[in-house]
């Protein structure tokens, strides 16, 4: 929640008391140097040991309720039949208003069988724009590259007051069903909210046209609500007509203009797993048989009871605003600061986290140099926070192996759900103001190990000219030894 101080400065005020901790460690600047060099400049494969805050990701990362604990406990562990099952399915028809529901292990599992289940070799699928499962899922299934991103022309630009640069274009949806037939388009996406692109939400209503102009053609429309619940904070902030509609009530509607609606329980839930769910049991029952093939029976498919429990009490807890509004607040407070320090960031801040336009950051770097991932490298360096690339490195090659470079360049900096404190975010925003004033420093990169798909999770790459050794050297100039 945000409040105003007496001296008319806003700040977020955390509504939630912590009662357990997990301690952290900060290692000198030389150790983390060689941390990132052994982990091929991959955040991905640093280990916990060598990492102050982990701000890599929202997902599978952000605290649990008390309440959520005690559905952890309060199971049964029936491998089929079981009532926790049931009661995660009523919570999904009283929060999200649908009927038929089946749970998966996480949101890619969801990916996969919706693609396996709707997409025929040569379909293509419309959205808002990708993320990188997505996207992986969908050009398998079609047998080349299916995933059409028909953003809006405000949507890649970092620096802007632009409210909704999640939404997609109407005109280019229209002009994309005419040019491959509506007999072509799969579904038509839209995710909530836009992942790579900063977070950012679309408005509803923009999504209402986009669903109508679909189903006014018969075409499945399909909703990712992995956060459905900032995208409902957002709309009820920056949406005329939304103002005095709750987080609950957004939620379902947003819910109920689309056939299939999935998500990862990672973020908005809190906790480990997924679902798919429908209003339509001829949908519905396209979908299941794969169930038990891919993830596990039907009433706990891929996931442990305890964590059914878990998320049946945490989809429960997500239209709270102050859950939902947890997240979003902070970051707006962080990309507040940075942008006081000068800092290129994503405006207007989103969800997810803190994403700074590592183009701007370090204009130095020829994009061969893969720019997002070499700045997300140096700030691990400069900090110990591990961030994440989503930029070159995150996406895939083309058909004939040449590099596609990203439309925009990002070093993402998450902000988990009730987990890091204001002093820990004035603590970030300290060393990525020194980064800025030594980005000079930072370097290129180049791929050592390059696996040919999803990359980024795995790949390792080199330093051109051994720069990270150099920045480590420069931060122990300025802090000394112990940091």
């Amino acid at each position: 929640m945000r409040f105003k101080l007496s001296s008319g400065k806003e700040i977020p005020v955390e509504m939630h008391k912590a009662r357990m901790v997990q301690k952290v460690f900060l290692v000198p600047a030389k150790e983390r140097a060689e941390a990132m060099k052994g982990a091929g400049y991959n955040t991905f494969l640093l280990k916990t040991k060598d990492i102050f805050l982990d701000m890599l990701t929202d997902s599978g990362v952000n605290a649990m309720s008390d309440h959520q604990m005690a559905g952890f406990i309060d199971t049964d562990d029936a491998y089929a039949g079981s009532r926790t099952f049931y009661e995660f399915a009523d919570a999904v028809q009283d929060v999200l208003g649908y009927k038929y529901v089946m749970n998966v292990h996480q949101g890619r599992a969801a990916e996969h069988l919706l693609a396996k289940t709707f997409i025929k070799n040569g379909d293509v699928v419309a959205t808002n724009y990708h993320f990188t499962t997505t996207r992986v899922h969908i050009d398998l299934m079609s047998g080349g590259p299916a995933c059409l991103e028909l953003y809006t022309d405000d949507a890649l630009k970092t620096d802007s007051q632009v409210l909704f640069k999640g939404n997609m274009s109407p005109d280019r949806l229209k002009d994309t069903i005419k040019k491959y037939g509506k007999e072509k388009m799969a579904y038509v996406r839209m995710e909530a909210s836009t992942n790579l692109i900063g977070g950012q939400p679309f408005s509803m209503a923009n999504y209402k046209e986009i669903t109508k102009i679909a189903k006014d053609l018969g075409i499945l429309t399909v909703l990712d609500g992995s956060l459905i619940c900032e995208n409902a904070y957002m709309i009820k902030e920056r949406e005329k007509g939304y103002e005095n509609k709750t987080v609950a009530e957004i939620v379902k509607e947003l819910c109920s203009l689309v056939d299939i609606y999935y998500m990862s329980g990672r973020k908005n839930t809190c906790c480990r797993g997924g679902c798919i769910a429908t209003n339509n049991k001829e949908l519905f029952d396209r979908i299941s048989p794969w169930l038990p093939a891919y993830e596990g029976f039907y009433t706990y498919g891929g996931m442990s009871q305890r964590e059914v429990g878990m998320m049946a009490v945490g989809m429960r807890e997500m239209t709270d605003p102050e859950v939902a509004g947890c997240s979003v607040e902070q970051v707006r407070y962080f990309v507040g600061r940075l942008k006081d320090e000068g800092i290129p960031v994503v405006t207007p801040p989103g969800a997810l986290g803190c994403h700074i336009d590592a183009r701007k950051f370090a204009p130095h770097i020829p994009k061969e140099g893969y720019i997002a991932g070499a700045v997300t490298a140096a700030l691990y360096i400069a900090s110990g926070i591990r961030a994440m690339e989503r930029g070159t490195v995150s996406m895939e090659r083309n058909p004939d192996g040449s590099e596609a470079y990203a439309d925009v360049e990002l070093t993402r900096i998450a902000v988990p759900r009730r987990v890091y404190t204001m002093s820990q975010l004035e603590y970030a925003v300290d060393r990525v103001a020194w980064l800025h004033k030594n980005r000079e420093l930072i370097g290129g990169l180049t791929w050592k190990e390059e696996p040919p798909v999803l990359r980024f999770f795995v790949g390792k790459l080199d330093p051109i000219n051994d720069w990270g050794t150099k920045l480590a050297a420069a931060f122990k100039k300025d802090f000394g030894d112990k940091i």
